[in-house]
């Protein structure tokens, strides 16, 4: 009977898990029979369907109107969102499983189901790489907050991959650490599926690398390009062309994408100088952390690469409010070495911090939300998350690369316990 035990235990596991995931899709196709949207995922379903059914490029007009009339009815009108597709060509890898189903809906609903589990995964490779384990009460509370604050909700309800591209970051760290840069490699040509949001990142981790002769990650993160690159080109030779016409054209029919951008909505007169002074001094400080970082330990790097997800926010490169769940590794380490240095005073602060940012963030998009064919961010979401999480992020560089000064431990010890 002993021998058996494993095997039943291990059958239970399967059901349970088989019960809750079809619960899941069942409440998420619930929602979306009676919430249409998701549109971030139906660009790229109806692109890869074009193409996998119908041999059309995902960046021609032809998809482009197809995408329109799901959404709107009718061919987006000037001055609308016009929902081109514009990742790269070989994106169709991760979505073609979904393009076969011919249903919307379901597909949808199971590209939601994904997207939660990510980030459960997410919550879990974060403590991971953070070597954090929080008592049961708190695991809870992180990953009812994972589900549910304003930059994971989001993602989850319009469908947007970065979800995933989150979940490839915090494994590159972690495979880093582990001492597996092939892997890293791998992941890291993996998560170029949105470019704009990886390529400060990558960067940096290429500079690392580099610097620390790991050169298994950097040959990698070449060969993994060549062949996602080649995959493409065999499928619509000219692809990157295409791809780079839609990229130039995106900013013109979306929201503001840069903080320059921005600001200069929320501030007519001063915001896109303001602006652009924050990116430039975002940028100067990101290099300045990466010089000290090459000689700082993994810890130290670990800290540095979640300064440089947060200031890719800032930086002048089109992004959206909608990708920040990448910070997100980011409040694990914050929380993570409140903990370890306050131990009970750690534990609440971190509580509190979880309720400010869900409250808060969730309250600035209610009360500035734009109505149109989805409710719509205002630029004002560019602001609230980055102005917490960095000035916190500083709170805790001493301790990440563990040259904090002494009189400073003593006087937040005394005040936290």
């Amino acid at each position: 009977m002993s021998r058996q035990k494993p095997y039943l235990l291990g059958f239970v596991i399967v059901v349970l898990s088989a019960g809750l995931l079809g619960a899941l899709f069942w409440g998420n196709y619930q929602y979306v029979v009676s919430n249409p949207g998701g549109t971030d995922f139906l660009v790229h379903w109806v692109g890869t369907r074009s193409y996998a059914m119908d041999g059309l490029s995902p960046y021609s007009d032809e998809v482009a109107l197809r995408i329109q009339q799901m959404v709107y009815g009718r061919a987006a009108l000037p001055g609308e969102h016009e929902l081109r597709v514009a990742y790269p060509l070989y994106s169709i890898l991760l979505f073609f499983p979904f393009a076969l189903i011919q249903d919307f809906n379901v597909a949808r609903a199971v590209w939601m189901v994904v997207l939660e589990v990510g980030l459960i995964f997410l919550t879990f490779l974060s403590l991971n790489l953070t070597r954090w384990r929080p008592k049961p009460f708190l695991l809870l509370l992180l990953l009812l907050f994972s589900l549910f604050w304003y930059h994971s909700l989001r993602p989850v309800i319009l469908g947007n991959v970065v979800i995933l591209v989150a979940l490839g970051f915090v494994a590159v760290l972690v495979a880093l650490r582990n001492g597996q840069d092939e892997l890293a490699g791998v992941l890291l040509g993996f998560t170029t599926i949105k470019p704009q949001l990886t390529v400060i990142f990558i960067l940096f981790v290429v500079i690392w690398c580099i610097y620390n002769r790991r050169w298994k990650l950097v040959l990698w993160l070449g060969i993994t390009m060549a062949l996602l690159v080649s995959f493409a080109s065999l499928l619509i030779p000219d692809w990157i062309l295409q791809n780079l016409r839609e990229v130039i054209r995106y900013p013109a029919y979306n929201p503001p994408g840069t903080v320059s951008a921005a600001l200069g909505e929320l501030l007519p007169q001063a915001g896109r100088r303001l602006g652009n002074v924050i990116s430039i001094l975002t940028g100067v400080v990101l290099l300045i952390e990466w010089f000290f970082s090459l000689r700082a330990g993994f810890r130290g790097f670990l800290w540095a690469s979640c300064l440089t997800l947060i200031g890719s926010f800032w930086i002048g490169i089109q992004t959206d409010p909608g990708n920040f769940i990448v910070a997100y590794p980011a409040l694990i380490l914050i929380f993570s070495l409140w903990c370890e240095r306050w131990r009970r005073g750690g534990e609440l602060l971190t509580v509190f911090t979880m309720l400010i940012l869900f409250a808060g963030i969730w309250g600035i998009f209610i009360y500035s939300i734009e109505p149109s064919y989805q409710p719509i961010q205002s630029p004002v979401m560019f602001l609230p998350l980055p102005i917490l999480i960095i000035p916190l992020l500083y709170w805790v560089r001493w301790w990440a690369i563990q040259s904090h000064t002494v009189w400073f431990d003593r006087f937040t010890h005394h005040i936290l316990g």
